[in-house]
């Protein structure tokens, strides 16, 4: 049996293998290295391995979940900017452009999610009920000014962007067997990372949050860099240091916060929702 030769066969039927395996492939030419009978006898069951890693697309009801947790969040950030425009003197000036440009995002979200969950011969969820004050249908909880005050408008919006950065990150895993998707969901997560990044800079410009960096910079013990002790579960988990099985405090002889600042850390789909729904999503 020639591993290498039914690689090429397949690369026949498929001339994107290369690219699905590799760096696989070479994984396999340094096993044949060993020269091991035990390496040899594993090659069928690495091959094996690695072809259901290639080809083990996760399942149409996954992808479009996952779409679906997506578009909720993006319902959620997009409906918190069109209110925010709508609120009569909130936005200054110098800054609706700003704005303006990641609410005109937000809303394009939307409207692709929307359009690839129809694609696949699906539903979109509907936009919910929401509560940016975080009272639960109440209005009057612990962001109830959020429409009223710049300063809480821009607080909120870096806990949005910066829980829907982790979020995406979170999902990307189940979205491995879709390329098309993935690929997707992955500009859209990259697009809000610089959202998260424009508004922590503009509440540093501002003198809203003076020691704001444009990335999450965390403590040993407290991943949460908002100065907003209230969503100190958005951040759980930044403020870890260990990449890899490599603790990089210790390895890079660096600072906590630079070795947190360097990773960002995913959220589960159980996770984000716990954070949102009651307090911001009604349900």
């Amino acid at each position: 049996m020639n591993i290498f030769n039914i690689i090429d066969e397949i690369e026949k039927v498929d001339p994107e293998i290369t690219e699905r395996l590799n760096p696989r492939r070479a994984a396999i030419k340094n096993i044949t290295s060993f020269g091991s009978k035990v390496a040899v006898a594993a090659l069928p069951f690495a091959l094996g391995t690695m072809l259901k890693r290639a080809y083990g697309a996760a399942s149409t009801t996954d992808v479009v979940g996952v779409l679906n947790f997506a578009l909720t969040l993006e319902y959620l950030e997009a409906a918190f900017y069109n209110q925010g425009f709508a609120s009569t003197g909130l936005i200054p000036s110098g800054n609706s452009d700003y704005i303006g440009v990641i609410r005109r995002d937000e809303n394009a979200h939307v409207k692709f999610l929307q359009n690839v969950i129809t694609s696949l011969n699906a539903t979109p969820v509907q936009a919910s009920t929401y509560d940016f004050t975080g009272g639960n249908n109440k209005g009057n909880g612990p962001f109830k000014d959020v429409f009223t005050n710049y300063a809480t408008f821009l607080a909120v919006a870096q806990v949005f962007e910066d829980t829907g950065v982790r979020a995406y990150k979170g999902q990307a895993p189940v979205l491995l067997g879709n390329q098309t998707v993935l690929t997707a969901a992955l500009s859209i997560h990259a697009v809000e990372a610089r959202h998260a990044s424009a508004i922590r800079k503009l509440r540093r410009d501002l003198n809203q949050a003076p020691n704001n960096k444009p990335y999450i910079v965390s403590s040993a013990s407290l991943g949460n860099d908002t100065g907003l002790s209230l969503v100190d579960a958005n951040y759980a988990g930044e403020e870890n240091v260990t990449q890899g099985g490599v603790n990089l405090v210790t390895a890079l002889n660096v600072s906590t916060e630079a070795a947190s600042a360097a990773f960002d850390e995913p959220l589960t789909k159980d996770q984000v929702t716990s954070l949102v729904v009651g307090s911001f999503i009604v349900q």
